[in-house]
């Protein structure tokens, strides 16, 4: 974001669709950092409808000084002089206006793009429970679609609307100054415009919300379904997933017809309207022309003011289309900046003491329960210490609350009662930052990021030395075949790091925990996915991860955690057994049953 940039505004919870331009004021505090620029721009638009008022005056002295003096050589010196005005004009008219244009442009270049990064921004530091129930496809919609549009209306739109009311304004003054008698019903066509108008702009406003929100379903579905295309493909559902994405185009197709609809019959109202405001011009001055009323010159300059009242209304009518369709899309980004993450920062974050040989952990009778399932517990009154240096595994079936265990530890999630303490301090009272310093991550599912392995593994420590890399590659045995790439460390690995075998996208992922070198270790199902020799290199590079930290480990391959100092067997959210893997099968409990299952089936295949 810009140095200047604003944070991102506290806006009120989601309501319903608002029916006026009321919620484009939420843009205003990233309009704040460049008043000098809108300033300018404010400027270089005044003077350049002033510049369009003064042509009628200029092309009326042509006419009446000009084109109708007596003396043949006073008129060609009197025409040259008025040629002469009226290319100043057009000259003062033409550099204001591309000064005009080029502060507006700048100003809706960035204020668009502070807008889409304090989104981004924004959305990346919400916890899990967010994206729960909001799809990734909807935010890049809205990252996209919606701040484009509202750069078209900040960059193009609203500057053509002011400027068009200022010189519509402008025109309105000097009609009444040169001939107060036409201003009646100048003034009734001006009702009869902008009433349809207004009574119109709501019905416009929901269905520019709704055509936002349709595309957003069609941007939903589309990232979902890229992201998972292998899976797409074996089952044979390409047509079925092209057909739902052709569903969802159409209904926004359909919406944005509606829209444009009721926009054309507006801009066609609008239009006669001018058309017949112009035409009635002609004809009052005209009759007052051969009256000897006014001069040819004074009809002349009172038609264009009409014409430019009008046609200025007639504009503004479609700008005001426009920003109605903006505040949909300016909502439906207020609505993601008002999100509040149920984690936040404390007001007084404590500090950790200095870790030595790994982090003490303590769950003391911890209960808590998903957002989006709030009628089941996915932990019931967890009490749990892990010792510094300690290696701690979780086994159990699937849905006993392992995974939940160690997202309580990152803090994405708070407990609803009970405690979480890392070192002796409760981690609500850790600034989130310091927390997760302290932790080094290794998931079930890899990411690699659309960068080199070089990159990838620093993503542990940006400022890590490339030296420290290359120790971090060897002790997670990645070093030899990221040395075998074809650009070695500076070899790009493809999105989500489809060039790579899944064992080697996960020595990568333990390479960077290693490199973080934070003294508690999470190992969420580390080595779930491999083949007998990928397991084998990784399960020695977690071996190096694991060494003078305190490591929770979680894994279904129960061969995996034998060496653990102790195994601690979840179910239904609570412990259910503890101790050794030898201790555990001698009890002939849940953890025997496991085991007994896991090793039969290894021993018939």
């Amino acid at each position: 974001m810009s140095p200047t940039a604003p944070e991102p505004p506290a806006a009120p919870p989601a309501s319903r669709p608002a029916r006026s331009t009321r919620p484009l004021a939420g843009l205003r505090p990233f309009f704040a950092p460049y008043r000098r620029q809108i300033a300018l721009a404010g400027l270089f638009l005044v003077l350049a409808a002033l510049s369009t008022l003064l042509l009628p005056v200029a092309l009326g002295a042509l006419v009446d000084r000009g084109l109708l003096a007596a003396d043949p050589g006073q008129r060609i010196m009197a025409l040259r002089g008025h040629f002469l005005a009226l290319f100043a004009v057009g000259a003062a008219l033409g550099v204001f206006s591309a000064a005009r244009f080029h502060m507006v442009s700048w100003i809706g270049e960035r204020v668009t793009a502070d807008l889409r990064e304090a989104v981004y921004a924004h959305v990346i530091r919400q916890s899990p429970a967010f994206f729960e129930t909001t799809r990734g496809g909807e935010v890049l919609s809205r990252l996209t679609t919606d701040t484009t549009l509202v750069q078209t209306v900040v960059g193009s739109s609203l500057s053509l609307g002011l400027r068009n009311a200022v010189t519509g304004l402008g025109a309105l003054v000097m009609l009444i100054a040169t001939n107060p008698r036409i201003m009646l019903p100048v003034f009734a066509v001006l009702a009869l415009v902008l009433l349809p108008v207004l009574l119109a702009g709501r019905r416009v406003r929901r269905l520019g919300r709704a055509s936002q929100d349709r595309v957003a379903d069609t941007s939903a579905i589309a990232a979902e379904v890229l992201a998972a295309i292998p899976v797409v493909q074996a089952h044979g559902q390409e047509e079925r997933e092209a057909r739902r994405y052709r569903d969802a185009a159409e209904e926004a197709f359909r919406t944005a017809c509606r829209r444009s609809r009721m926009r054309a019959v507006l801009m066609g109202f609008t239009i006669t309207a001018t058309f017949a405001a112009v035409l009635w011009g002609l004809q009052q001055g005209t009759g007052a022309v051969m009256r000897g009323e006014i001069s040819a010159g004074h009809l002349g300059s009172t038609v264009v003011y009409v014409a430019i009242l009008v046609g200025s209304v007639a504009v503004l009518s479609e700008v005001w289309g426009e920003l109605l369709r903006a505040a949909g899309a300016t909502e439906r980004l207020m609505e993601l900046l008002a999100e509040r993450s149920a984690v936040q920062d404390p007001p007084a974050p404590r500090r950790l003491p200095p870790a030595a040989g790994g982090a003490a952990v303590r769950l003391r009778q911890v209960v808590f329960r998903y957002p989006s399932r709030p009628g089941h517990a996915a932990l019931a009154g967890i009490d749990l210490e892990l010792r510094p240096g300690e290696t701690v595994a979780l086994v159990g079936p699937s849905g006993a609350g392992k995974s939940t265990l160690l997202q309580l530890l990152l803090r994405f999630h708070d407990v609803e009662s009970g405690a979480v303490e890392i070192d002796g301090v409760d981690v609500r009272d850790l600034a989130l930052a310091e927390l997760r310093a302290r932790i080094g991550l290794v998931p079930q599912d890899s990411t690699i990021f659309s960068a080199d392995a070089m990159e990838n593994i620093r993503y542990g420590r940006p400022d890590a030395s490339d030296e420290a890399v290359f120790a971090a590659a060897r002790a997670a045995q990645a070093d030899g075949f990221i040395r075998a790439l074809p650009e070695g460390y500076r070899t790009f690995l493809g999105e989500r790091g489809v060039r790579l075998s899944g064992g080697q996208r996960q020595r990568i992922s333990i390479a960077r925990a290693i490199l973080a070198d934070a003294p508690l270790l999470l190992l969420d199902e580390a080595t779930s996915a491999l083949d007998a020799e990928s397991e084998r290199l990784v399960q020695t590079a977690l071996e190096a991860a694991m060494k003078n930290r305190t490591t929770l480990v979680i894994a279904h391959r129960l061969a995996t955690v034998q060496r653990a100092d102790r195994i601690v067997v979840l179910d239904n959210g609570m412990i259910v057994e503890q101790g050794s893997h030898a201790e555990l099968v001698l009890r002939g409990g849940l953890y025997a049953r496991l085991a007994a299952m896991q090793f039969q089936s290894s021993a018939t295949t």
